[in-house]
């Protein structure tokens, strides 16, 4: 069976380096091959509005026409949009090529009627949505008037980090990388009180108008093996994550490298963290908007080596052996088995998320 993978930043010189998770499925068992987008699309961070606008929903449509017009028997996608545009495609085509969505993130998901409603139908062509936190499962099929059974859960995939720096024990500091739905006040507020050194590798955007403590340094413009170097120095990782309703996750990609630099880790238990981060064992679970919880957690860690580093060793070799490229490409090749019919869907069950200790109730 031919499986066609297209993703938004799939160009041709990406598809001449790299083949995706699909490179690291046993050849024989299936054929795949990578679409290249037909036109440039603005990143994501470039964008000067943070939603798909007309001309870039025609761009996605006509890579997803591409795959669907193919000689494959399947189709793989990445991020929401091209499933969207497929599965309306299909409607209009009378296709029954089977859809396989993967890394289905919405980001925000209350857009305006019209555009959900067009959603809803193109989605409901679509055989399974790959997510990467337990709660998008309940979010879109609510959303979209979906049934659960046509979602699977699996956790971001991200390659290994290698370990070059050692911990600055002669001038520690905490480390804040990331900008996305970011709570800096409260954090900024505990890091004031506590009086610690602190380094924030942020965007201009996510720092405007705050009033950055004389105990913080936010250079910009780094790179990200700069970033990388200031984690890996770092004494520990702090990620306060700011809830909004309308948002469906933010700061995995940060929590993910941190945990795979060793490093210890504390994040608000947000945006399905708990799927990711185990408190007390591979990191260090704060409930989000609570000074006092965020504190508590801060002084704990910075007070207490024996216990950063069980931690930061923990979550290395648990994010080594769970959110690999390899085991996401597992997860990838059994679903695949799933929606061909080689083998039948095993039901899921919902991860319960472990205890938050802390001094908010």
């Amino acid at each position: 069976m031919k499986w066609t993978v297209i993703a938004p930043y799939f160009t041709q010189e990406y598809i001449d380096n790299n083949r995706w998770l699909v490179g690291h499925i046993p050849e024989g068992k299936y054929d795949f091959e990578l679409i290249p987008r037909p036109q440039p699309i603005t990143k994501w961070h470039e964008r000067k509005v943070k939603y798909t606008t007309s001309s870039q929903w025609f761009r996605h449509w006509e890579h997803g026409a591409l795959a669907l017009n193919s000689d494959s028997d399947g189709i793989i996608t990445s991020y929401p949009q091209l499933p969207t545009v497929i599965g309306l495609q299909k409607l209009l085509k009378w296709s029954k090529k089977p859809v396989v969505a993967w890394t289905f993130n919405v980001g925000n998901y209350e857009v305006g009627p019209l555009r959900q409603w067009l959603s809803g139908i193109g989605l409901k062509q679509i055989d399974r949505f790959i997510v990467h936190s337990y709660r998008e499962i309940d979010i879109y099929s609510k959303c979209f008037n979906l049934p659960k059974s046509r979602f699977s859960f699996v956790p971001y995939a991200a390659p290994d980090i290698e370990i070059q720096y050692e911990e600055d024990n002669n001038s520690p500091f905490i480390a804040a990388l990331g900008s996305a739905h970011r709570d800096f006040p409260c954090f900024f507020e505990v890091v004031e009180e506590l009086d610690i050194p602190t380094v924030v590798a942020s965007s201009k955007v996510a720092l405007a108008n705050l009033s950055i403590p004389k105990q913080v340094k936010t250079p910009f413009g780094i790179t990200r093996a700069d970033c990388w170097k200031l984690a890996q120095e770092g004494r520990i990782s702090v990620i306060p994550l700011k809830v909004k309703d309308n948002v469906t996750a933010a700061g995995h990609v940060t929590v993910i490298e941190a945990m795979l630099m060793a490093r210890a880790v504390i994040v608000s238990d947000a945006y399905g963290m708990s799927d990711y981060v185990k408190h007390g064992e591979t990191g260090w679970l704060i409930k989000p908007g609570c000074k006092q919880s965020m504190k508590e957690a801060i002084q704990t860690l910075w007070n207490d080596p024996a216990l950063r580093n069980r931690l930061g060793q923990n979550a290395r070799a648990y994010a080594r052996k769970n959110f690999s490229h390899e085991n996401a490409a597992l997860s990838l090749e059994k679903i695949l088995d799933e929606v061909s019919g080689r083998t039948s869907k095993v039901t899921e069950a919902y991860a319960k998320p472990p205890e938050v200790l802390d001094a908010c109730k």
